[in-house]
């Protein structure tokens, strides 16, 4: 049976690869004095030229001169300019084979290398075999293999040979992982996992697959049945500690691997890798399972305050009529009163003269009835729903192991209460029952005349304990979203280390008075100059009103007037073409479909064109049953086995890297941008059908539910990253994340977003990440500026200053905000997970206060820029629109099922969104090319195109698109060779 490759061609061909820049050549192959004395020593030009050139290929990529090898053209010519010689000498080296080897001999001895021979071999096998239980990547293992033999000073022998290396590695490294998952597992163990795999009577599926599956809605019973399943994994009782003793890395890996395999697959296996695996899906099941569960949760208290609000407005609203005739009457009493005390006449026949005494009584009754509560709040109606939470709640805080932080281990005492009352069915809620975390508009409710109301004592516990779950005042044990804080972060020995050594990676000082004293400086002279400036009235474009508000005018359009007939004499040259064709040759172009790969052979596709109507399915919304009915040759079942075993959130963030790099590349496409700046927007997709359950209501979008998808694109219309994302979440959470784990080359330095982007968190991430952060913020003259002296010194812009900058809790919290921002860099932890924590955390949270701080700084740098600074309000507007315009193509792309989000599994939704990504980037992609064509076929009969308009032509029409219909993959044969499409005449045009 032929060994499995473990590298792909394109990590064959990187990882050995010389360097492609300027800066680089010139970094690895300069020559230093005594190199360019020995080379002098060689008799003749060519083999001056020739020993220089198996110099450089021993120092870097580290391998010796292949006999048919050709340099490159950049590395001769380098040489060539070193050593005064022109580099088409170069065929004429060692026309003998021995003058190579002698002087491939001489080099090695001078450069004290040695040759890779068979006792190496096994030399290196122990420590890649160490890397492999860490992951299972090929190019990971081979790069380290190869920066071992380079530091032991090992001639890099050939790929093929690294490659045996690493494959025998990472069978040792496999076999390692499956022993220390499989070695603290008892017989009862083993046992309990083969009843698993068995099939139940009442679902007509394996326990196993029961497990696995998707929550229903937010309601009691969907919350029961998923207690049901994590008691069912509790009830196993896996070793404490199992998931610590291998990387998560290949925990991860080997529970989505077991997690495509059916239950009889999993019986085939050996016992080994079975229970190895078996013992990674449960594992995961029930970090995933915790935290369904608590997001069920979450979302059910959510609907009963919804709920409480909806009916505490309609009852006030069919109240209106008759609290507005009460006014009315008791107006006029009123004045009967006042007018009395004045007559000095008897009030009470004063009132008598408007309506009879009975009737005055009976209205006063009927007052008391419409009156309010003194705090006028939707709370006191929240107990109706007490009922509904009570099927499930005593189970929910039995089932969740929590610890909380000293700030909320009162209210962890008040859950540990709660529960002990299940257990004993208790009624009355004890005097001392722990009550400090009661605010202040639950105390009414929860404080009685006969004591705490257990109804609304429960009700407070549970609120205030969603609220602590959310912070991470309380966590969970064995969950992935709510776990201690801590845990999320690099541990404290490592980040000192790191920066012991200057290696935190981040874009500012780790001296805290360094940074203070540059950007407080900064901001001292920022503030002085708007100062001098606005009241001078010289802002460009700006002003301060007598009342001393920022008035901003408004940008005029910068567009010229000729873009737009040239923007339909291009598009109506670019031919017709269905959306099947457009993707056929974008991946001929860029082979973005080979980094779909098996999940564990880590092969290609088979199959292109079944893989492409798969990922297409996503894109289009259509789904596989319909997409098999619509595209010939594609049946349901292959569909799903793709979607299984190749389609996953990193094949689609790889295959929509490789698309944008090529826009990268586009020459056409720097008319737009150079690929460093950036927008990022959220667009709203209703929730239909099965998707409803999993949809959250954003009265911005109306009362449906809906999800948003995410989108992070770049200044040359290129969508680099999505991602899917709770309607009701504030977009600044995931700013970040598009940012930081894109897999382009795209070097973003700055990015803007719209209102809903920011919050001072961000802010301060964002410049201690390296990001020039530039939002178009909504009613900046409301934003308040932060000064770090006297305020008086600003008497113009005293209307928006809001206070001074707590430098003294900065300082004190220094060490905390670059150990979370080291993390985040390093992907110890996501920013969205981080930022939400944060946005979560009470008032008193000092390092929440702190990052704040130290955003009001960065928030107030921004807001004078924009001030002065009418082109970075010009490129934000510009940069905006393009996210917009986007959208616009993302909608018509996205068009079956009514644009209806309809499933209610996440992961098949951040399959639909990363599809739909894809697909969009594809037709940006080919735009760019054909518009470029299309410029220059308009410009070759002489017509003069002015290259001014050029910038403000866009990629983002599908006119010439068919979308719709028969997807039939069919090759254009005069594109199979290597051509393009024809442009459509102006006739045809």
């Amino acid at each position: 049976m032929p060994r499995r490759r473990l590298l792909t061609a394109a990590d064959r061909a990187s990882l050995l690869a010389f360097p492609e820049t300027d800066e680089a050549l010139i970094r690895h192959y300069t020559l230093s004095e005594p190199e360019l004395a020995v080379i002098g020593q060689r008799r003749g030009n060519p083999n001056r030229m020739g020993f220089a050139v198996q110099l450089c290929y021993l120092r870097y990529p580290g391998i010796a001169l292949p006999t048919d090898a050709q340099p490159p053209a950049a590395l001769l010519t380098l040489i060539g300019q070193q050593l005064g010689i022109e580099p088409d000498i170069w065929p004429q080296y060692a026309q003998r084979a021995e003058t190579r080897r002698e002087h491939l001999q001489e080099l090695q001895a001078w450069l004290n290398l040695s040759p890779f021979t068979g006792a190496d071999y096994q030399q290196f096998i122990d420590p890649i075999t160490e890397l492999a239980q860490q992951t299972d990547q090929g190019i990971v293992l081979a790069e380290a293999l190869v920066e071992r033999l380079r530091q032991q000073r090992l001639i890099v022998p050939p790929v093929a040979v690294i490659e045996r290396v690493c494959s025998e590695a990472l069978t040792r490294g496999t076999r390692l992982v499956y022993e220390a998952l499989t070695a603290p597992l008892t017989d009862d163990h083993r046992r309990a996992f083969e009843q698993l795999l068995a099939i139940r009577t009442d679902t007509a599926r394996s326990t196993l697959a029961w497990l696995r599956q998707s929550p229903g809605p937010p309601r009691p019973k969907h919350i029961l049945v998923h207690l049901e399943r994590l008691n069912t994994v509790r009830e196993l009782d896996l070793p404490t500690g199992l998931e610590h003793t291998v990387h998560q890395n290949r925990l991860l890996k080997l529970a989505r691997e077991g997690g495509q395999m059916t239950a009889q697959h999993l019986r085939d296996l050996e016992p080994t890798r079975r229970y190895a695996t078996l013992a990674a899906i449960l594992l995961d099941t029930r970090a995933t399972l915790i935290d369904e569960i608590i997001d069920l949760h979450d979302r059910f208290m959510g609907s009963q305050f919804n709920k409480a609000k909806r009916t505490h407005a309609e009852r006030f609203q069919r109240s209106g009529r008759e609290i507005n005739n009460k006014v009315r009457l008791y107006s006029r009493v009123g004045r009967a009163l006042l007018d009395a005390k004045e007559a000095g006449s008897d009030p009470f026949a004063a009132i008598e003269a408007i309506m009879p005494w009975a009737a005055f009584s009976e209205s006063i009754a009927e007052a008391e009835k419409l009156a309010q509560s003194e705090n006028f709040d939707y709370l006191a109606l929240i107990g109706s729903g007490f009922n509904s939470l009570r099927r499930y709640t005593p189970t929910l805080l039995e089932s969740l192991n929590m610890k909380a932080a000293p700030a909320a281990r009162e209210l962890l005492a008040g859950v540990e209460l709660l529960k002990d009352m299940n257990a004993r069915q208790a009624r009355k809620v004890p005097d001392g029952a722990p009550t400090s975390f009661v605010r202040k508009r639950w105390q009414s409710l929860v404080f009685t005349a006969d004591g705490l109301d257990r109804r609304f004592y429960e009700l407070c516990v549970l609120s205030e304990l969603k609220n602590a779950l959310r912070s991470g005042d309380i966590w969970v044990r064995d969950s992935r979203q709510f776990k201690d804080f801590e845990d999320y972060l690099l541990s404290p020995a490592r980040f000192v280390s790191q920066r012991e050594q200057q290696n935190l990676g981040l874009a500012v000082e780790a001296d805290c008075e360094d940074y203070l004293e540059s950007r407080l400086s900064t901001l001292e002279h920022e503030l002085a100059t708007v100062e001098r400036l606005s009241a001078a009235d010289t802002l460009p474009d700006a002003s301060f009103t007598p009342a001393g508000r920022l008035k901003i005018t408004p940008l005029n359009n910068a567009v010229p007037e000729g873009v737009e007939p040239l923007m339909q004499q291009a598009y109506s040259r670019l031919p017709h073409l269905k959306i099947t064709e457009l993707l056929l040759e974008v991946d001929n172009w860029t082979g973005f479909t080979q980094h779909f790969t098996h999940l564990k052979s880590g092969a290609a596709a088979g199959e292109r064109q079944l893989l492409l109507t798969t990922i297409l399915a996503d894109a289009i919304n259509l789904g596989l049953a319909k997409m098999a009915e619509s595209c010939p040759d594609a049946t349901y079942a292959k569909l799903t086995w793709l979607q299984a075993w190749h389609i996953r959130d990193e094949t689609y963030a790889a295959a929509l890297a490789e698309l944008t790099n090529a826009q990268f590349r586009q020459p056409f496409a720097a008319y737009w941008g150079d690929g460093t700046t950036s927008s990022s927007d959220g667009q709203n997709f209703k929730a239909g059908g099965q998707g409803q359950f999993a949809g959250h209501v954003n009265l911005k979008y109306g009362q449906e539910p809906g999800v948003q998808f995410y989108t992070h694109i770049s200044d040359q219309y290129a969508p680099f990253h999505t991602k899917v994302i709770n309607a009701t979440v504030r977009d600044a959470t995931h700013v970040l994340d598009g940012l930081l784990y894109h897999e382009s080359d795209l070097r973003i330095a700055e990015h803007y977003t719209d209102t809903a982007g920011f919050t001072d968190h961000v802010f301060a991430l964002m410049q201690l990440l390296g990001f020039r952060f530039a939002p178009r913020i909504r009613d900046l003259a409301d934003r308040r500026l932060y000064v770090a002296g006297d305020a008086k010194q600003y008497p113009t812009l005293a209307g928006m200053i809001g206070g001074r900058i707590n430098v003294r809790h900065i300082r004190s919290h220094w060490d905390e905000i670059l150990r979370l921002a080291t993390s985040i860099k390093q992907g110890t932890v996501s920013a969205s997970l981080m930022l939400r924590k944060l946005g979560s955390y009470p008032r008193q949270n000092g390092l929440a206060i702190a990052l704040r701080e130290l955003g009001h700084i960065e928030r107030t740098l921004f807001a004078l820029d924009w001030m002065q600074n009418v082109e970075l309000r010009r490129r934000v507007q510009v940069g905006l629109n393009k996210g917009e315009a986007k959208n616009a193509l993302a909608r018509a792309v996205f068009l079956n099922r009514l644009g209806e989000v309809r499933d209610r599994s996440y992961e098949n939704q951040r399959y639909r969104a990363s599809g739909l990504n894809l697909v969009v980037n594809a037709i940006i992609l080919w735009n760019t090319v054909y518009i470029e064509r299309a410029i220059q076929a308009l410009s070759n009969p002489g017509q003069s195109i002015d290259e001014a308009l050029l910038p403000h032509l866009s990629p983002l029409g599908w006119e010439h698109i068919n979308l719709t219909g028969d997807y039939i993959w069919q090759q254009d044969k005069r594109v199979e060779r290597g051509r393009f499409r024809p442009l459509r005449t102006p006739r045809e045009a």
